[in-house]
This record gives structure tokens, sequence and C-alpha cells, in this order.
């Protein structure tokens, strides 16, 4: 075939990737949309509203867990993978609609709806991965990016007063099933590597070879601050500009705000530590982004109060730092690992990541009622300054040239 015929596949295929990638992952950042309409109609506890949210987390970890103990993400074909796990989560997500949104039953399906994004985000990775040429970086800043700019959507719609809860999760779950029978239309690029046999324990590689355990351990030290930044950024500016304004006024802008910094801020932060990591060093980049946001994490506690505007501007600062490296862990997993394991590796560093943020999203909280705002979120700076010095290591080990074509 001729190349561009092969550019044309390519092209397409990466983008059709793209969309099923937001419609299946839709099904998650849903929850987060209708959790304030269902408070307010069926006066859910704050037990049960987390639980809506945090049992798709904890669904995806045991999800990513099984995945990786028996390499599915490497033994079956990808799309198929992908579009059991995308029917099977839509199906789970449109029950919801049959059931009292207080029956435990919905937590259950939150969690199956959970599991199935392991067949979804790394295998998604994977397949982009397939068609890498010297870009493997912003091939997959471009699906986070997106997935980045979708799970802050709920504080936009919030903000222009919410949506039909009904009216979304049958949207969230008709995009899901689409993106099941598009997914087929997706042709794999020429890296991907023929399935290999089942070996027990080779999910354990990820921790077992030192390259790639420095890059888990800079992957867990970003996780440590994202996910905790982006549950409560927006009860943080809240409060702050509750200080100055009236409630209304300031419910309104935090969660514009925060939809600018995560949203917009995040989606440009992943394109551009893509071009940067490609063109310069993967461990350039995601130690140049750890030091930025661990910075922000702790300086922005002592702007509560202070004008929004100021407060904006460095959450926005915030918002593109914190997650301009996210891609860039799991591109040098996949340089790192052998090509029949690339699956598997990227699953077990989702997994552990995720894992990991369940504990860190219940730190804030305690924090800012024992400590105040001001130093609420300097503990999340812990995380990528020991990422920052993992990343070191991963740089001056022999096998770090493998990183963006020798480009540390």
């Amino acid at each position: 075939m001729s190349g561009d015929g092969l550019n044309g596949r390519r092209m397409w295929s990466l983008a059709l990737l793209a969309v099923c990638e937001v419609a299946v992952l839709g099904l998650w950042f849903s929850a987060s949309a209708v959790v304030p309409t269902l408070v307010l109609e069926y006066s859910l506890s704050p037990s049960q509203a987390s639980l809506i949210t945090s049992a798709v987390q904890v669904g995806f970890v045991a999800g990513t867990l099984t995945s990786a103990i028996f390499s599915l993400a490497d033994r079956l074909d990808p799309r198929r993978f992908f579009m059991f796990s995308a029917l099977v989560a839509a199906g789970a997500n449109a029950l919801l609609l049959a059931l009292e949104p207080t029956s435990p039953m919905v937590i259950v399906l939150r969690f199956i709806t959970g599991a199935c994004m392991a067949g979804v985000y790394p295998v998604g990775m994977k397949m982009a991965a397939s068609w890498a040429r010297d870009d493997v970086g912003l091939l997959i800043g471009i699906l986070v990016g997106a997935l980045t700019l979708g799970s802050a959507a709920p504080h936009l719609f919030n903000a222009f007063g919410g949506i039909d809860w009904h009216f979304t999760i049958l949207t969230a779950s008709a995009a899901a099933l689409s993106a099941a029978l598009l997914i087929s239309l997706v042709q794999l690029g020429p890296k991907i590597a023929p399935a290999p046999p089942f070996r027990p324990g080779a999910a354990f590689e990820a921790f077992r070879r030192p390259a790639l355990r420095w890059a888990n351990f800079g992957y867990l030290g970003h996780m440590w601050e994202l996910y905790a930044m982006w549950a409560w950024l927006v009860v943080f500016m809240d409060a702050s500009f509750r200080l100055g304004m009236e409630a209304d006024a300031a419910a309104w802008w935090s969660r514009l705000a925060t939809f600018g910094a995560m949203g917009l801020g995040g989606a440009i932060g992943c394109l551009l530590g893509g071009v940067i990591a490609d063109r310069y060093g993967r461990t350039t980049l995601t130690m140049g982004a750890m030091t930025a946001s661990g910075l922000c994490a702790l300086v922005i506690g002592f702007l509560f109060g202070a004008d929004p505007w100021l407060l904006t501007l460095l959450a926005a600062i915030w918002g593109v730092t914190v997650v301009a490296d996210s891609a860039q862990f799991s591109a040098s997993i996949v340089e790192l690992s052998p090509p029949e394991s690339v699956g598997t590796m990227l699953t077990v560093q989702t997994c552990v990541g995720f894992l990991l943020t369940l504990c860190t999203v219940h730190l804030v909280p305690p924090l800012a009622a024992a400590w105040g705002w001001q130093y609420a979120f300097s503990v999340l700076a812990v995380g990528p300054f020991l990422g920052v010095f993992a990343m070191s290591r991963l740089r001056v080990h022999p096998d770090s040239a493998r990183l963006a074509g020798g480009r540390r």
C-alpha cells in the first residue's frame, strides 16, 4: 500500500478511535453530571452521592486488576475487547433508568460500568500506540486531552443550571452503544504485536524491570496529586469566591473557572505536553510539569480569598501543568515495554494509579477542616516532587535511550 494510503488509514483510525474512546468513557463522567440533581430530587445522603461516583473508580481498579492478571489487553483482539466492554457498560448504565436512584443496585451497576472501562481506556491507548511513528506522546496526549475535557464537562453543565438526568443517562448509553459498533471500523497499526501466550505473573514485569518501575513510580507521584485536585478544586474556589461575592455568583463563577482550569487547561496541557515530550524528551517534560504543578499545589492555598481573577489564573496554570505529563507516563510505558505486553503494562499502570487516588481524594477535606484551605492542598505537592525523583532515576537508566527516539 502507498504511503498516502497508509497515512489515510492512520488518520481515519486515530480520529475514529478518539471519538469512540470519549463516547464510552462518557459513561464514567455522566454520573458526576447528574449527582447534584439526584441529591435535590431524591434527597440522597452524602454517602449515597459519593458512592455513585466512587463505585465507578473502584470498579475500574477491579477491572484493570483482572485484565492485568490474565493479560487480556494483549491476548484478546483489542477491538473485540473494547466492543464487549462498551456493550456491557452501556447496558449497565441504561439500567439505571429502571431503578430508583436510592436503590443499592445503582452502586452495583456503577461498579460494573467502571470495571468495563478497563477494556476501553488502556486498550484505546494500546491501539493508538500501534500507529505511532515518532509521535507516540502526542497520540496518547490527544486521547487523554479529550478525556480531560470530558471529565470537566459536568462543571460546565452545572454552571448553566444542570441537565435532566434521564436525558444524560440515556444519551451517554446511546453514545457508548454507537462506539461499540463503530470500533470495529478502527484499523490496527503496523506496531501491533501478535498475542502472546498466557504467562502467570506477567503483570509483575511492570515493577520487576527497573526502567518500567521508575516510570510507574513517576506516574504514581502524578496521580497522587491529579484526582484530588480535580475533585476539590471547585469546592475550594467556591469557598474562596464566597468571601467576596454573593453565593449564587460564587457558585456560577467557581464552576466556570473549574471547567476552564480542568477542561480547557487540561486539554491544552495534554497537547502541548505531547509535542514537547516527543521533541525534547519524556523525562524532561514530566519532571518540568510535576515541578510546576507541585509548586502550584503549595502556593494556591495562600490565595484563598484573594482576587478571583488571580486565583483563576493560578488554577488555570495548575490545570495545564497537572495533566501535561499524564499521557507521557503511558507513552513511556509503551516505549519501554516488550511489544507483546504493551497492553498489560498500560493496564497495570492505570490500575495502581487509580487505586492510589481512592486514598488521596479523601485526604483534602479533613486537612481543610483542620488546617484551613491555605494548607489543605500543600500535601498534594509530595506526590509530584517524589515523581520528579523517580523520573530523574529513569533518565539516567540505560533503557531511557528508548524514550522519544533517544530524547530522554
